[in-house]
């Protein structure tokens, strides 16, 4: 977004409270009113002042689309029903026998609507092994039509080059999709790394309150923003306009909450990886882990998600019920702190045997920081991981005996005499 008397462009924090056409032109409401209505008047046949029925345009909608596409330096934005109906739609750019390579500890979702969904229909899948570039072109083989791409990916924090992988896709002809709901147009903007099509959940950081369900696609290119315009209104998951109404609302604290949310994951990681009672931490927003490099370069910190597993000798049920401040809930993104057990949870449509190949483990945690005070994140964590290490009682025994008791729950063991 650009000052139009200076040309200069404004600071992302400006433009998530300004850019796209939020003020109502009619009345000059600072705020685009919710155009709460399902049809239009029309002035006579084949007459109509810009607008005919909701599903196909909605005036609030449309200053949502507006917005998201001047954040995400694009032409062209779309509003869906959900992030699943986001990405949806946009797989459905594609047809039978063409194949969609995906980014290894994809969500679960996206992975599901693929297997369960789109598979039926003749389109394949496949996901990639690795997140080098080169391994990745040695991949796109025949048949393939995208490369659908998470970075950070969920829920391992994972990162992928993304101006590499687009350079090589778009040598063999090869659409690269990215899904930006980690990072949001405030920490990365894809398109400018060469994506071709960005997708978001809306519901997570953009809304931040958890209080909507809401998808969201960008596009620069015009024919593919004229296949996407036809499939939104042919499919109809459009986005509600209070929906809307509420996201443009969320979107203009963006940048605030962001910073928290960052400030947030930064010490929480640290803090994590320092403690003896945690075995692994990733997070890409500090240097000892290894996307870290790589997204320094593309986005403008690790953004606020992370994830970590415990030591052996805790009880992972009794962590999430110790918890008293986090609370464990599906989603991310929301003004209070959330937490989650991926491979039940958010990626439990996945095989167990796919997920345990990529690294999401029955021991992998994802914690959401929300924007309260970091030390009280922190000392919520602490007592629950405390309350949840093993408590065992030794009932001394001759004969057959261990030295360490199971690692499978509390209770009376046979120890070593002495």
């Amino acid at each position: 977004m650009k000052n139009a008397s200076t040309g200069r462009e404004y600071a992302p924090e400006t433009a998530f409270i300004h850019a796209g056409n939020q003020t109502d032109g009619r009345t000059g409401a600072v705020n685009i009113p919710i155009y709460q209505t399902s049809t239009y008047r029309q002035d006579g046949l084949g007459k109509n002042r810009g607008y005919e029925y909701s599903r196909t345009g909605n005036p609030t909608r449309e200053a949502l689309e507006s917005l998201i596409a001047d954040l995400e330096g694009g032409k062209h934005g779309f509003a869906f029903a959900s992030g699943m109906a986001s990405i949806g739609t946009v797989l459905s750019l594609f047809k039978k026998g063409d194949r969609i390579l995906v980014s290894r500890n994809v969500y679960g979702g996206t992975f599901r609507i693929l297997d369960k969904v789109f598979r039926n229909f003749g389109m394949e899948y496949s996901i990639l092994d690795s997140d080098d570039p080169d391994d990745f072109e040695k991949s796109i083989g025949d048949g393939a039509a995208a490369v659908l791409i998470e970075s950070p990916a969920n829920p391992l924090m994972s990162v992928v080059d993304i101006r590499a992988f687009s350079d090589r896709a778009h040598k063999h002809g090869v659409l690269v999709i990215v899904d930006n709901t980690f990072m949001t147009p405030y920490l990365q903007r894809p398109l400018e790394l060469g994506a071709d099509i960005i997708v978001h959940s809306a519901t997570k950081y953009l809304g931040g309150h958890s209080d909507l369900v809401a998808g969201l696609a960008v596009v620069n290119d015009d024919g593919i923003a004229e296949r996407l315009a036809f499939l939104q209104n042919a499919i109809g998951g459009i986005l509600q306009p209070f929906d809307s109404f509420l996201l443009i609302r969320g979107i203009k604290t963006l940048a605030v909450r962001m910073d928290r949310h960052v400030s947030n994951a930064e010490a929480i990681a640290k803090h994590l990886r320092q403690s003896p009672d945690v075995a692994v931490v990733h997070y890409p927003g500090l240097e000892f882990d290894p996307g870290y490099d790589i997204n320094i370069r593309q986005a403008k910190n690790g953004g606020a998600m992370l994830s970590f597993e415990l030591t052996e000798g805790h009880d992972i049920g009794r962590f999430f019920e110790s918890l008293e401040l986090i609370a464990l809930a599906e989603s991310l993104g929301g003004v209070e702190s959330l937490i989650c057990h991926p491979s039940s949870m958010t990626h439990a449509s996945i095989p167990e045997q796919i997920r345990k190949s990529v690294g999401i483990t029955d021991g992998l945690i994802r914690l959401s920081p929300g924007i309260e005070a970091a030390e009280d994140i922190i000392d919520d964590l602490d007592q629950a991981i405390r309350r949840s290490r093993f408590r065992w009682r030794c009932t001394v025994r001759t004969g057959s005996s261990s030295a360490t008791p199971p690692s499978s729950s509390s209770g009376t063991w046979a120890c070593p005499k002495g």
